[in-house]
């Protein structure tokens, strides 16, 4: 009997990276048994004009409830003075699959770098050279890193993720779900204790 926990997220989404400490924490509680599964959800599609002002305001709107209700998350403001915001993130979930197919461990890796990139370096992962900086800076082939990053392979590993994420009902991040004997789970998302999230876990295993 396998039990997969997906785990569906987008690296430039400010509310992984607000769960990146109950997440970590979760996964090092996990009973060995369970096989954890990243999916990357899509954002928000490929785009290269500046982000409107109205969507530059409901992203700041974000930053500031995170830090007004996640203790420890702190983003980086002069993100916004020092860069043009693009509302694109395929190319950051991109990058994290081709971190993937260069070194298996990479994922996880690739994802907590373009977080710090992000929202404590205030640089712009919208853009390849910062991703290809956070592939150097995990030990990656930058060059393999950016052929791979355009590659039609990691294109359509892209889309299928994004499909799996909708057929398991997803459409927010971070989401996840508890696949046990081909059935999904939703468990809540909880920012503060990851225990809440490891009970429901046990209960649904115990079923």
């Amino acid at each position: 009997m396998t039990t997969n926990l997906y785990y569906i997220h987008d690296p430039m989404c400010s509310w992984c990276y607000a769960f990146s400490q109950s997440w970590t924490a979760l996964q090092q509680d996990l009973p060995p048994d369970i096989e954890i599964v990243y999916l990357a959800g899509g954002l928000a599609p490929d785009a290269t004009e500046p982000m409107p002002l109205a969507t530059q305001k409901i992203v700041q709107q974000a930053w500031q409830r995170i830090e007004q209700t996640v203790p420890g998350v702190r983003f980086n403001w002069d993100f916004w003075s020092r860069n043009t915001p693009i509302r694109s993130t395929y190319p950051a979930c991109r990058s994290v699959l081709a971190a993937k197919k260069q070194r298996a461990d990479a994922e996880a890796e690739m994802i907590r770098a373009i977080q710090t990139a992000y929202y404590q370096q205030a640089k712009n992962p919208s853009l390849i050279e910062t991703l290809q900086a956070c592939a150097r800076e995990i030990g990656l082939d930058a060059q393999t890193f950016i052929e791979d990053l355009k590659s039609t392979a990691i294109e359509n590993e892209l889309q299928h993720q994004i499909q799996q994420a909708r057929s398991l009902d997803v459409y927010s991040y971070p989401s996840l779900r508890l696949v046990r004997n081909h059935t999904a789970f939703p468990i809540a998302i909880d920012y503060l204790n990851h225990r809440v999230m490891l009970d429901e876990i046990t209960t649904i295993r115990l079923k």
